[in-house]
């Protein structure tokens, strides 16, 4: 069975990385003794999927409450609003998405 290299992301070196300790999220962490620098492994990837963020904007943009899309969704109030504002263009706010009613 073949060893696993790891390198270290600042200077290269896949000689002397050690064991250093866990983050708060319970991922391995590394230092290199080359440099001393300290990086995680493979670090998880946190935040919320796309499809969460667009339903998040749309419910904003059809005048549901920041609080409520944060009680409906399980999230911050204050993602929705910060997601809108960074995407301001982005959101379908025309009318034709309501023909049939």
């Amino acid at each position: 069975m073949e060893k696993e290299t790891r390198r270290c992301p600042e200077c290269g070196s896949e000689k002397g990385q050690h064991l250093h300790g866990v983050t708060a999220y319970g991922t391995q962490r590394e230092r290199c003794a080359k440099c001393g620098k300290q990086y995680t492994i493979n670090p998880k990837v946190r935040g919320y999927s796309d499809d969460v963020k667009r339903k998040a904007m749309q419910l904003l943009v059809d005048g549901m409450s920041g609080r409520a899309i944060g009680r409906q969704l399980g999230m911050s109030k204050a993602n929705a609003y910060n997601w809108a504002k960074k995407n301001r263009g982005s959101v379908d706010k025309s009318p034709d998405r309501f023909s049939g009613i």
